[in-house]
């Protein structure tokens, strides 16, 4: 295997301790929670069955206290299990273990679904009391977003075998989906080589390497294209039963319902998007010319503007990203610098190793821990920036209890997107060369896109092929590939040249599988953060507090409320344009320098 370079970033030995959770797959307190866990659910079950509709306030309370406390010890089981099969898919003994915590939360699942049917079937008057109740104030949201689910939950017998097949179903395909790309291999100048690392090529100032990265890929995507066209097949199918079954008018409905948002939100956020795509054209438009490029092809999109491959180290970005945390507010940078020092991230390349970031929020009563592939590039860094900005909000919101420590993904994505910009504008500041600032800008910029707009044309991609999948039935490759490019098409127009190679590229994004529809919650994100940072910078008394506040109050109100104490109202159609001229101030500065550089 082969390194991405000849000079290594310093992460290469950055691994995470999951001692925290357990020692190894063989700690016997993981055999002891694996074994008392559903001996524990067998007594709730024996405890409540039957008699939701006639619990007191603190009977219910109880209940509820001791319904945490199953998830905690299943949550345990299945972030340790999954944590540690990210960093090799390649062993089966991780895969075995997976497996087994996933059949484990499935047979715990069909003993704790009673819960979920006989509250749902509280009449609305009685339900409504007990939500008020002063002895279950800290649920009170949980169980008011409970309550939406009333019409899209089956009968206990049903939910049970819903839970049963879906470890055989979507869980099992979305496995398969993630070994299949863990062990493919993209062979490049003679070497052999991970997604991620080809991936991380196309940021190569050397055109030469981006164009042999994206033949690379693209090689080894079609080589796979059959396996990965049959596994997106199957999943948008099951996906279709499951929302039939479940009464759900579109193939978006139940992401919006556990986003806690409404379709008119995210269609107005959709079409602000999409109605601003002539931004990206004209900044790609500016790219080709700062690239001196007669044409400007898909794999150039996020080439840099400067000519240096200078690695940042593991301990830089370290020293970037705390400084910057740091002088927004103390507690971030003290949070932030346990995940260093306590080994909470696992940041080094290796084989097996999964693609990708995340900050998995584990349970309650231990801590989150941080993934990703840390390549000593300088969107490295922002790549950590952003987990821990996740990270932070997790470690936060803990105090919620497992009920409400969770955020919908359309607030989820504010705390990472925040820390970005905190990363991104601390460089901003200490450079005054406009070719370096410009350099930065475009860097920044291309972020943006990516998480913004490409996220949206992303949405319209997932939106054709459900819709297609459902009115005609199994789709081709080169119809995925068909739908892929004219979505995209509509995003870059002739700002961008799409090689026919690119057309492929649909088939190794995770998130269309493993949550259908996350997509827009980027933009989402993206977009209040641009409104958020505004109001820090322009020097809002207490804006600092206000928003770590923001995060420990994790998901235990409505996303519209909590943000609105941040004086910013969500629901309003006009709010994502507020974002998007802030995008579009951006695109202006770029051109700005662009001419003071020229002249």
């Amino acid at each position: 295997m082969s390194s991405t370079s000849d000079k290594k970033s310093g992460a290469e030995e950055i691994v995470w301790d999951l001692s925290d959770l357990y020692d190894s797959p063989g700690d016997e307190a993981l055999k002891s929670d694996k074994e008392k866990l559903l001996e524990k659910a067998d007594t709730f079950a024996n405890t409540y069955r039957g008699r939701i509709a006639i619990l007191s306030p603190d009977e219910f309370a109880d209940m509820l206290r001791n319904y945490e406390e199953l998830i905690k010890i299943s949550g345990k089981i299945g972030s340790y299990a999954h944590l540690i099969w990210s960093t090799n898919t390649e062993d089966p003994a991780l895969g075995k273990l997976l497996q087994e915590a996933r059949e484990l939360g499935s047979d715990l699942s069909q003993k704790l679904v009673f819960f979920d049917v006989e509250w749902l079937g509280v009449e609305d008057e009685k339900a409504n009391k007990l939500i008020r109740s002063k002895e279950l104030q800290q649920w009170k949201h949980y169980l008011e977003v409970s309550r939406l689910y009333k019409n899209h939950t089956l009968s206990e017998d049903a939910e049970k075998v819903m839970s049963a097949k879906s470890v055989t179903g979507r869980s099992a395909w979305n496995r398969y989906f993630d070994e299949t790309l863990g062990a493919a291999r993209f062979e490049l100048d003679g070497e052999s080589y991970t997604e991620q690392e080809v991936l991380s090529k196309l940021h190569n100032p050397d055109r030469k390497i981006r164009e042999k990265a994206h033949a690379s890929l693209t090689s080894t995507f079609r080589e796979h294209s059959r396996t990965l066209t049959f596994i997106f097949n199957t999943l948008l199918a099951d996906k279709y039963t499951n929302d039939k079954l479940r009464n759900y008018e579109s193939w978006i409905s139940s992401r919006n319902l556990s986003n806690q948002t409404d379709s008119d939100t995210v269609n107005a956020l959709i079409d602000s998007v999409t109605g601003h795509y002539h931004l990206v054209q004209r900044y790609y438009k500016l790219k080709r010319k700062l690239l001196n490029l007669d044409e400007l092809f898909d794999y150039d999109r996020y080439a840099p503007l400067a000519k240096t491959t200078k690695k940042v180290t593991w301990e830089n970005a370290r020293e970037m990203v705390l400084e910057a945390y740091g002088n927004f507010h103390p507690d971030m940078k003290t949070i932030s610098a346990r995940f260093f020092d306590e080994n909470w991230i696992d940041a080094a390349i290796r084989p097996g190793k999964r693609g990708g970031a995340y900050s998995a929020s584990t349970v309650t009563n231990v801590h989150p821990y941080v993934f990703m592939n840390y390549d000593g590039q300088l969107r490295d860094v922002q790549t950590l920036a952003h987990e821990l900005g996740h990270g932070v909000h997790q470690y936060l919101s803990r105090k919620q209890g497992e009920l409400q420590s969770s955020t919908p993904l359309t607030t989820a994505e504010t705390a990472s997107v925040f820390g970005e910009m905190l990363v991104f504008n601390r460089l901003v500041e200490q450079l005054n060369d406009p070719t370096e600032r410009l350099g930065l800008l475009i860097s920044k910029i291309d972020d943006t896109i990516a998480t913004v707009f490409r996220q949206i044309s992303m949405n319209r991609f997932e939106d054709r092929i459900h819709t297609a999948r459902r009115e005609g039935g199994e789709l081709t490759t080169e119809q995925f590939s068909q739908h892929w490019y004219e979505t995209q098409h509509l995003l870059y127009g002739d700002s961008v040249t799409l090689t026919d190679e690119y057309r492929l590229w649909w088939c190794y994004i995770p998130h269309f599988l493993h949550t259908p529809g996350y997509v827009y919650a980027y933009a989402f994100g993206e977009l209040l953060v641009l409104a958020l940072y505004e109001s820090y910078r322009t020097g809002k008394n207490g804006f600092s507090d206000k928003y770590m506040e923001l995060l420990e109050a994790g998901g235990s109100d409505w996303p519209h409320n909590l943000i609105s104490k941040m004086d910013i109202d969500i629901r309003d159609p006009q709010f994502w344009a507020q974002g998007l001229r802030l995008f579009a101030g951006m695109v202006e500065e770029a051109e700005e320098l662009a001419e003071k550089i020229d002249r």
